[in-house]
């Protein structure tokens, strides 16, 4: 049978929002955030992109040395031979690849000014290219899909498979879908070039997570696997992407999508809360209200019939528990003295902060050396580290010198 996969693309597509941004050693921590959940593949950077290249090779030791397993871990690039030349001089050991290239009208005659002959050459080139420099899996990104002609996408989904890609990425790039036409053109996609298809949708009208989900079933009736992109918070350009939890509980607590409509593997709900905090942390951007799941409201009742109706049994006005997404703990809040380790930081005060995390060093000068780390890590972020970034430096410290390292114009290597 069918089944969905996520492909969470926060660390892609979350960090092109507007106005917003993450550190290295805050976009590694989600890929393990996303790994511990049981998520299938984290789209985690641009590898012709020069300040991402430490990034890119840490996290990938990180992979080889199964710190980060099972998630995959891909790049995204442009569908040109030529960015799929860079990547590999770049960063040589990078397994998983989505080469973009736009399929609409629009975009072809206003933004590339190529024909749709061009647009099929260039991807087919890159494909070939990006497997004969190693890639074992390859997804092709049809841009605008939505805006596309269903004729022409035929036509490109054929030729990606042709030459060897492993999936089509539909883009719903503007949010333009409904649940209805999405559900049409993936079904039409599926059942026409033999691929399996991911989905990629925006929130502009509202409907990401409705045109995710309508989507993938589609596929899945077309008879391949369906790939659902996501990010965390729903965070992304202009009105967001996909939640990713919201993604989940649709799949999982719905009517009638659970059976017919599997999750290809089991996800950790209960890490859902901890990973939508850290990314609302990291990116500084409130949680809404009313956010499926982890909202402060998702499980509030203030109506006396709802609340005598959920004292008597949760399942009145829950369809799920708070419990199964992490929720419920108290939170405990430092309202007297509170030493934090940052930039400006002393050994005293690192020590003690370490101390309460159980974190003990062998000498004064390995102490001084995660120190030096954590000052850099705080810099980079602009805010004080949470607990699980100060136990990866003490634990990786290789590992955090890697993702704090960034050199411009390094001639070493070549890019945007």
């Amino acid at each position: 049978m069918p089944k969905i996969y996520l492909i969470d693309v926060t660390n892609r597509d979350g960090v092109q929002t507007a106005k917003l941004g993450l550190s290295k050693l805050e976009k590694t921590m989600i890929n393990i955030y996303l790994n511990d959940m049981g998520v299938f593949q984290s789209e985690f950077g641009f590898p012709t992109t020069r300040h991402e290249i430490n990034y890119l090779h840490a996290n990938l030791e990180l992979a080889r040395t199964e710190v980060i397993k099972p998630l995959r871990l891909g790049g995204w690039i442009r569908a040109l031979r030529t960015d799929v030349e860079t990547t590999y001089r770049n960063v040589p050991g990078l397994e998983h690849i989505n080469l973009s290239i736009s399929t609409s009208n629009q975009m072809i005659q206003t933004k590339l000014r190529k024909t749709h002959q061009e647009i099929i050459k260039d991807m087919t080139e890159a494909v070939d290219c990006a497997r004969t420099c190693g890639a074992v899996s390859i997804g092709v990104n049809a841009e605008d899909a939505s805006r596309t002609d269903i004729e022409y996408l035929i036509a490109f989904g054929l030729a990606a498979g042709e030459h060897g890609a492993d999936r089509l990425r539909y883009c719903d790039t503007l949010g333009y879908d409904s649940p209805f036409t999405i559900y049409d053109n993936c079904r039409t996609l599926a059942e026409k070039t033999g691929l399996p298809i991911e989905l990629h949708c925006h929130n502009d009208l509202g409907m990401a997570v409705a045109n995710s989900l309508a989507g993938a079933m589609g596929v899945i009736d077309g008879g391949q696997d369906a790939y659902i992109n996501t990010t965390i918070n729903g965070i992304g350009e202009r009105a967001g992407n996909a939640d990713l939890i919201a993604i989940v509980l649709a799949i999982s607590k719905s009517k009638h999508t659970l059976k017919k409509y599997p999750l290809a593997g089991p996800i950790k709900l209960r890490l859902a809360s901890k990973i939508a905090k850290f990314a609302s942390y990291a990116f500084d951007v409130p949680i809404p209200i009313n956010q499926p799941g982890v909202g402060a409201n998702a499980f509030a009742h203030s109506s006396g019939i709802h609340a005598d109706g959920v004292l008597k049994d949760p399942e009145n006005y829950e369809l799920y528990s708070f419990e199964e997404l992490g929720r419920g703990e108290p939170v405990k809040v430092e309202t007297g003295r509170e030493i934090i380790a940052g930039q400006y930081s002393g050994i005293s005060g690192f020590g003690h902060v370490m101390g309460k995390l159980d974190i003990t060093f062998k000498n004064r000068e390995e102490a001084n050396e995660i120190l030096e780390l954590v000052r850099y890590a705080n810099v980079e972020s602009h805010k004080p580290l949470v607990e699980d970034e100060l136990l990866f430096i003490a634990k990786y410290p290789d590992i955090a010198r890697k993702l704090l390292t960034m050199t411009p114009l390094d001639s070493q290597y070549v890019g945007n």
